[in-house]
Parts: structure tokens; sequence; C-alpha cells
């Protein structure tokens, strides 16, 4: 059901900017302050998600993946951040963009509400597109060292094998839910793959608040 919507992802603009080197600067840099935004509401959401796993192994599936999150949006962050020549307090100043912040507060809803399968269906998009987009990007490799180490970083083994783990999870639910429920699943997994087409088009077009926000 997600096919289409990966098809769109790594097709847009972005991505292929990225890969050939012909992102601009700005576009990059904002997405690198909005994802850290995201990360910060993302890692909050795979913890609740650990919180109602009744399976120990589960929950420390997402209680890393919140702990990855969180060192992503300290280490591999701040570092670009600063190649492309901004603070971190420029970022902290920058509003979260309407996309981003619907995305966050849609997953984070999910994740806070419960149940655990729920959640996981909310989250897991994010975590099986960025291993998609890496592996593909990673092929055509770009001219722009910035560009490439953000790839590199969704393309290597430890963020694949991490992925893998958490997709195991999903396979268990699937197997465990009835087909009611695995419609509902696809539905909100479906529905956070669209967000993530949208979080990267508004860094293409460097959205901002119309009105009432600075």
């Amino acid at each position: 059901a997600a096919e289409p919507l990966f098809e769109a992802i790594i097709a847009h603009p972005f991505l292929t900017g990225l890969a050939d080197g012909t992102l601009p600067e700005g576009s990059f840099g904002y997405f690198l302050i909005q994802d850290g935004h995201y990360l910060r509401d993302y890692a909050r959401s795979l913890a609740f998600i650990a919180g109602y796993a009744h399976d120990p192994a589960e929950a420390s599936v997402f209680l890393g993946a919140a702990s990855r999150a969180v060192a992503a949006e300290q280490g591999m962050h701040g570092e670009l951040l600063a190649q492309c020549g901004i603070t971190a307090a420029e970022a902290a100043a920058t509003p979260f963009s309407p996309s981003g912040e619907l995305y966050a507060r849609t997953v984070l809803s999910r994740a806070a509400e419960g149940p655990f399968a729920d959640g996981v269906a909310a989250v897991i998009g994010c975590l099986w597109i960025y291993r998609e987009v890496g592996n593909v990007l990673v092929e055509r490799g770009s001219p722009d060292p910035r560009y490439q180490r953000w790839i590199d970083s969704y393309s290597g083994e430890s963020y694949g094998a991490a992925v893998e783990v958490a997709l195991d999870v999903v396979d268990r639910i699937g197997r465990d839910s009835t087909p009611a429920e695995r419609d509902r699943l696809k539905e909100i997994f479906v529905d956070t793959c669209r967000l993530e087409w949208m979080f990267w088009d508004a860094a293409w077009r460097r959205e901002s608040w119309p009105v009432g926000r600075a």
C-alpha cells in the first residue's frame, strides 16, 4: 500500500537533488533544523510505545530507537548544521514548520494514546522510509560530502539491522491481529507515509507559517 508513496518520495526533487548535489544548501539546512525538531518528538513517541509493550524484548527495540533518534539529533545533525553555517541557537529559534508539526503531533498522539500496535504502525513508516531512501541514494552517491554523510548514516548496516528488528515486531503484530485490525493499522501506516512525503516537500519549499508565527 505504501509503495506508490515511496516511489513519490524517492522521486522528489529534494532527494534527487541530495544525490546529484544540486539541492540548495538552504533547503538542506532547513531540513536539518526541522528534522531536529521532529526527532525530539519522535523519540518521545518511541518511548511511549515502549511503555505499552508487553514483551520486554519488544520494548527494548523502541527504547533503542528512541536513544538513536536523540543521538542523531545531538551528533550528526549538529555537525552538519555547523557545516551549513547554522548555529544551535539559530536552529532552536526556528519555528517548527506546519507540515513537520502536523507529522510529529500525529505520530505522538498515536503513540501516547496506544495501544501498542497503533503506535508501532505510526512510527514504522519513518524508520522504513529512511532505510529505503538511504539504500537507494547510496547507490547513486553525492558529490557534496555533507549530503553523502547524511546518506551514509541511513544506508549503513547498523541502521538497517535496527530497522529490520522493528519490522519483525510489525510482522508479529500482523500475525496476531484480525483482518479488521490489520486494515486499521495499514491505514495508520499509510497516513504517516503521506506525512513523510509532506515533510520532504516542506524542506524543498522551505515551508513557513503564512500567519501567526514569527
